[in-house]
């Protein structure tokens, strides 16, 4: 194909970035929306891809990266990546895609590349990072986003699931309309229903005038149900009638009105072995888990420990310009994070507090292990279960002094949950006195 000029007029007036690209990787053309994009003052005409997007010296599958474009060569069809380039304000993260171009005989001559800027991602303290598993979930999260398939959030507490569940939303078509969470832990039966269903005026006693439920508040955005393991049997079945028949009723209204939502569930719970122990429907499984996205818990992604601090100390300390000091950030890079970025959050905010500063020192921080026995609180044996979980309970909030956001993040539950397991250890105590 000679007349590339044509090409270049049909993505010119395209609104996002358009590259075209030879089979040598040399780029042929650009438009305006790449230039804007890339704040680009030069135009890269003449360059090779991978010099301008990454600066290296060779291809990206050369130098351990996957390359869509050999992709799309071989096999001769769209290829999609998510890559990290170089731009004006730094490294970002890139959706890529290419499109091969054939000319007149079948053959594959160049390629279209579009380009679409993850920054409504980058721009959250708890979703950078440049590391495999980090940049795994990422690509899912960024290819899931603009379809309305329900998307299941797996990992463990603090890894960012409410995040990520933002970062869909925003990435998505909906991203102008309610981004709408549901805190699915401790709702009783009465309450669930009216939370996301709403109600009439006289449903109930104290029902003075009708509400709108969350599945209201949600229409044309994102319905985020938090810990959706912890739903009971009784309420899963109301769920799932609502995923499957896109309407719902308010408590005490006879009206059918239609659902208008996108669903995204998070838990950190094993969903699978909980349909096989019977404690979670199958069916309402299938429909949350079409597409799963299992994010990393903070060990396994140690190497974006020192940009997750920069990030979170200016989350914490607005306005100072704190940093860590090479003896604070060898304690913090030697210990496991059980409570993943939540509790890195946690310990340098209470950092923050102690450095009178702009230096946090490793005497800012407590004096953290990574051995599990070490850190984790002590256990009751031997005693009836309920007895036993009380008293983990009260042991575990003894050991971090009574502060419950700790706790809960050590026993795996919401706040919420906590609260609840404590009042019923109250009342049992009361009730033996």
């Amino acid at each position: 194909m000679n007349d590339w000029n044509e090409l270049l007029s049909l993505i010119e007036p395209i609104p996002e970035p358009r590259v075209l690209v030879a089979r040598d990787y040399r780029i042929l053309g650009v438009n305006r929306a790449y230039l804007r994009a890339f704040d680009q003052s030069q135009s890269p005409v003449g360059a090779y891809c991978y010099e301008v997007s990454h600066h290296y010296a060779a291809p990206c599958d050369q130098c351990g990266e996957s390359c869509p474009l050999q992709t799309a060569l071989q096999t001769g069809q769209p290829a999609r990546a998510l890559h990290l380039h170089h731009t004006a304000r730094g490294e970002e993260h890139v959706e890529v895609e290419l499109t091969p171009i054939r000319d007149a005989s079948g053959v594959v001559v160049g390629f279209v590349e579009g380009m679409r800027l993850l920054r409504a991602v980058s721009e959250d303290a708890g979703m950078i990072g440049h590391a495999p598993a980090f940049n795994r979930a990422l690509a899912l999260i960024a290819r899931a986003a603009p379809a309305m398939t329900p998307v299941l959030l797996l990992g463990e507490s603090g890894t960012g699931k409410e995040l990520a569940a933002l970062a869909l939303h925003r990435l998505s078509s909906r991203h102008d309309r309610p981004f709408v969470p549901v805190e699915c832990s401790g709702l009783t039966e009465s309450l669930f229903e009216s939370e996301l269903f709403g109600y009439e005026k006289g449903a109930f006693t104290g029902a003075n005038q009708r509400k709108f439920g969350l599945v209201e508040a949600a229409a044309g955005g994102t319905l985020f149900l938090d810990e959706v393991g912890d739903i009971p049997l009784a309420m899963q079945v109301k769920l799932l009638r609502l995923l499957e028949s896109r309407s719902f009723r308010r408590v005490g209204g006879v009206e059918s009105l239609a659902a208008d939502f996108r669903l995204v569930a998070a838990t950190h719970r094993d969903l699978q072995a909980m349909v096989e122990a019977g404690s979670f429907r199958r069916d309402l499984y299938y429909r949350l888990a079409v597409f799963p996205v299992e994010l990393p818990a903070l060990r396994e992604r140690h190497e974006d420990l020192p940009q997750l601090c920069e990030k979170l100390l200016q989350r914490v300390a607005p306005g100072r310009a704190l940093r860590l000091d090479a003896s604070a950030f060898q304690r913090l890079s030697g210990y496991t994070f059980p409570g993943n970025i939540r509790e890195l959050r946690n310990l340098l905010e209470r950092a923050s507090l102690l450095a009178d500063g702009e230096v946090i020192l490793a005497a800012h921080l407590p004096d953290l292990t990574s051995d599990p026995a070490a850190i984790a609180p002590p256990v009751a044996s031997r005693r009836s279960l309920a007895m036993a979980e009380d008293a983990v309970v009260q042991e575990t909030l003894a050991f971090y002094g009574g502060d419950r956001a700790q706790a809960a993040q050590a026993l795996g539950v919401s706040e919420r949950t906590l609260y609840r397991k404590l009042a019923r250890a109250r009342q049992v105590s009361y009730s033996r006195g």
